[in-house]
């Protein structure tokens, strides 16, 4: 009886800190500073990184989040709402088609990051997924930027996959193929990396597979470690009517850093794999804040005590939303689910077997994934043609997760190594100004 009472009374000191394991705050990375949360921070960031591609603006941000306080993700989502709706309503009262457009474009954005920490089933989440797309095409068709939309078939499912052709003359150059992560939609690849792309003559593809976007969110299809194979359906859907120079590079963004890597480590097709960031360990990645007598515990019989407390005891906001996400993207009913599923999203098995030129990305203030792991993918990588280990320091504003905050500073690596590995200098386009 006493021992079982000092267990208990280590439940109930580790409850408060149990779910620190994907998202713990940071007081002190060297950035600007919007919440004390470091999730929330995170994801005003996020806005604010794309504000590059007309996906948002300072002063609509700053009011977006004045007065807010961490873990009201109803508050949240009611201030992006409003941000969201004042852009549409600018956009359909402005002339000016640049004007207009990048209104859109900017409540596009706002409508994305309103849904973020809403529950998955919150019935919130429909109407302001709607809007985000409605929003985001409507805008792409106002500013002229050229698009395609593909459907692609993946068994009883269909994928998603949107491709801007390259300029005139880009028949030359590699077919960039973008997918995001953990959280990603494919629209918010436009402003992350097609609008620069497009820029320097680039055709790109971006997708979206099992556990991203509309494909969780209207079919209900959740993530698959095994990413050859969505991966592999939409190059097979798109190279049977689109001509390619023969070069494909495939840039995976975030947990999109385990994705790309996977499928290239399949498909000899992929010529250059891009991971920013790395995520090499998604075991290792989803389990690092928790303290190992929680697994102790669980090994014990302790693990409904401990998934009660983790649903129902006291935890910051970002290990909740981790949680959430996680149960929701990868398909499982727990916590303890979540960490045991990541443990499948490793590429230390299949490493070895990538032949392409590969770009490793990270920021050594990432809060989701440890520095260490960009190093120890590099040394895996025996086969590949060529390596490039790229870490962002603090000085250099790129040390955040995904480079979040510095778009600039990453796409003049990105660009640069496109250029050297597959000789092709960027061609500068005009991009969405008809």
């Amino acid at each position: 009886m006493r021992n079982r009472f000092f267990i208990i009374a280590a439940v109930l000191i580790v409850a408060g800190v149990i779910w620190h394991f994907l998202d713990r705050p940071q007081p002190d990375l060297g950035s600007p500073r919007y919440f004390s949360d470091q999730t929330y921070n995170f994801e005003t960031a996020r806005v604010l990184n794309d504000i590059a591609g007309v996906g948002g603006d300072g002063g609509e941000v700053g009011q977006a989040i004045a007065g807010l306080k961490a873990g009201d993700a109803q508050g949240w989502y009611q201030r992006w709402m409003a941000a969201g709706d004042r852009a549409m309503t600018l956009a359909q009262h402005t002339d000016d088609s640049i004007g207009k457009g990048d209104a859109l474009l900017r409540a596009h954005n706002y409508y994305r990051a309103a849904e973020f920490f809403l529950a998955p089933n919150d019935a919130q989440r429909v109407p302001a997924w709607k809007k985000n797309i409605a929003a985001f095409y409507q805008g792409l068709g106002v500013l002229g930027v050229k698009y395609e939309r593909i459907s692609v078939p993946y068994g009883k499912y269909h994928l998603n996959a949107l491709y801007f052709p390259g300029p005139a003359g880009s028949d030359s150059k590699p077919l960039l193929v973008v997918v995001g992560g953990y959280d990603s939609t494919m629209e918010e690849l436009y402003f992350h990396v097609v609008a620069a792309a497009q820029q320097r003559g680039y055709p790109v593809l971006v997708y979206e597979g099992p556990g991203q976007g509309s494909v969780l969110r209207e079919q209900g299809l959740t993530m698959t470690p095994q990413w050859e194979k969505p991966n592999g359906a939409v190059l097979d859907t798109f190279l049977a009517t689109h001509p390619t120079s023969g070069k494909i590079v495939l840039i995976g963004e975030s947990m999109g850093g385990y994705l790309a890597p996977r499928a290239a480590a399949f498909d000899p097709r992929i010529s250059g794999v891009v991971a920013y960031d790395a995520f090499f360990d998604g075991g290792a990645i989803a389990a690092r804040n928790v303290p190992l007598f929680v697994f102790w515990l669980r090994q014990h019989g302790y693990t409904g005590v401990l998934n009660w407390l983790g649903k129902h005891g006291p935890s910051d906001p970002g290990a909740q939303w981790s949680v959430q996400n996680g149960m929701w993207v990868l398909g499982v009913k727990g916590p303890f689910e979540v960490l045991d599923a990541f443990k499948a999203y490793t590429l230390a098995p299949v490493a070895a077997r990538i032949k392409a030129d590969v770009l490793i990305l990270s920021g050594a203030d990432d809060h989701f994934v440890p520095p260490e792991q960009a190093k120890a993918f590099a040394l895996s990588l025996t086969a590949a043609r060529s390596v490039t280990n790229i870490v962002y320091d603090r000085a250099s504003g790129g040390g955040e997760h995904c480079q979040i905050g510095a778009p600039s500073l990453w796409h003049a690596t990105l660009f640069d190594w496109l250029a050297t590995k597959f000789g092709e200098p960027a061609q500068i386009q005009a991009i969405g100004r008809p």
